[in-house]
């Protein structure tokens, strides 16, 4: 006896089909059919199981292709961190943004992109909601407890920012000020240790601080320099300038939950552009020189 149990998703008349099929089966052995009925239903039975297997073949396709469309992986960044990703009109764009779409294309993955605060990317890659995020982020030992770091893409530093007419000479008069940092970010733990003695205060978005900063509510931004030099040059100049030189060296990492498989993958790519000079040409637009 041949028995399939109904798939909900297959055609009503499909269904149909198999229950006849079971009906039908089970008068094979009725010595009154004649030799001509048999034929007839046999017949009958061998199209009845090729309509079948179409169907579950049709049904397997259809479940494959959406899983198929599933499979668009989910790219986080922080949009409020120019140069490396930010809102322009309608598009995201950034140096971050334009080298994963580069990686993306030589993974031969396709993705959407998440914009997230800063404060919320690590978690969101810790859940699972998130397959890979590039924001800036510096690989730190923390970090790397709880996310796995592609090989670095970009060397970055802190920098002290102030007004220009402020009379802050050196990071040593920094004592007794007040310092915005950006949660989550290297500057906090950076702070917290080398700025004892200075007013820490902490805000989701860099463009918050450097804000307060114009408004004279602090007296620094400490920050990745990168983005300080870039909005020295832009928003802030002739009103802001820096201090010193970059402090802690840093690197930035795509960050992907513990165990990914698209470590790998991502960190091949990365080695392709590099060597093929797609990495130099997008550096080179968002940063103005190409990389040491």
């Amino acid at each position: 006896m041949f028995f399939v149990v109904p798939s909900p998703t297959l055609p009503i008349a499909f269904k149909k089909d198999i229950i006849c099929l079971y009906m039908s089966d089970q008068k094979i052995s009725d010595p009154f059919l004649t030799a001509k009925k048999r034929q007839n239903f046999n017949m009958g039975k061998e199209m009845t199981i090729k309509k079948l297997f179409t169907a579950l073949a049709l049904t397997a396709s259809l479940t494959f292709s959406g899983q198929a469309l599933a499979k668009d992986l989910i790219f986080a960044t922080d949009t409020a961190f120019v140069p490396f990703s930010f809102k322009q009109g309608d598009d995201y764009v950034g140096f971050d943004v334009e080298l994963w779409d580069a990686i993306a294309k030589d993974m031969g993955v396709t993705y959407k992109l998440q914009p997230m605060d800063f404060a919320g990317i690590v978690p969101g890659v810790q859940a699972g909601q998130i397959d890979v995020a590039m924001a800036g982020m510096s690989i730190t030992d923390a970090r790397a407890k709880v996310v796995d770091f592609s090989d670095p893409y970009y060397n970055s530093g802190l920098l002290l920012l102030v007004r220009a007419d402020s009379d802050i000479k050196s990071v040593d008069d920094i004592d007794g000020k007040i310092i915005a940092l950006k949660t989550g970010t290297g500057s906090v733990p950076y702070a917290t240790e080398h700025f004892k003695d200075s007013e820490r205060r902490q805000f989701p978005n860099i463009d918050n601080a450097f804000m307060e900063l114009q408004t004279g509510r602090v007296d620094g931004v400490l920050h990745d320099a990168p983005n300080v030099l870039y909005y020295a040059a832009t928003g802030g100049k002739d009103k802001v300038k820096i201090i010193g030189k970059p402090m802690e060296a840093q690197k930035y990492g795509a960050a992907f939950r513990k165990g990914s498989d698209l470590v790998e993958k991502y960190n091949t790519s990365l080695k392709n552009l590099k060597e093929n000079g797609t990495y130099d040409r997008i550096y080179e637009k968002w940063f103005g020189e190409k990389p040491e």
